[in-house]
């Protein structure tokens, strides 16, 4: 199967042929609220044949529940979800661990942000605000992981 990236309602990157004969597309990130960044959202259209064709998105889910929680690792969910897919298993094994570490990061800047996990103000923990590490992993950690990403996901002419 061959690596391929559309561009209908956003740029997606196909992931695969799942079990249920669906294309799973992964979206590209973006950045949302001023704040955070929207990413591992996992679509299906409503014209699989020809999704650039399609009215809207059939299906959408999270790269974590699909994969990234269960019993098993990550790598089997991913393996056993689709019966074809366009990686090879040691780019699985990186995409997977790629989206673990993002989830972390992504934890960690809301934390650094708000100074808690923020389900309440009344938890805030002035010296947990920094800043400095939000725009860290916001501006250069995340940017980078997600270079890598794209990168997996696209053919090499694509990534130039």
């Amino acid at each position: 199967m061959e690596k391929k990236t559309i561009n209908k309602f956003g740029e997606h990157y196909l992931l695969g042929i799942g079990k249920d004969n669906q294309k799973y597309y992964l979206e590209k990130e973006s950045w949302s609220c001023g704040w955070y960044w929207g990413c591992g959202y996992i679509h299906t259209f409503t014209n699989n044949t020809r999704p650039t064709c399609s009215r809207d998105i059939a299906s959408h889910q999270h790269f974590s529940t699909l994969f990234l929680s269960g019993p098993k690792c990550a790598y089997d969910n991913f393996t056993e979800f689709f019966k074809e897919t366009v990686f090879s298993k040691e780019e699985i094994w990186k995409l997977v661990d790629y989206f673990l570490t993002i989830y972390k990061l992504k934890d960690a800047a809301e934390v650094f942000r708000h100074g808690n996990s923020w389900q309440t103000e009344k938890a805030t923990i002035d010296i947990l605000k920094c800043p400095d590490l939000e725009n860290k992993i916001n501006k250069e950690f995340l940017p980078e992981l997600f270079a890598k990403i794209k990168e997996l996901c696209t053919k090499k002419e694509e990534t130039k």
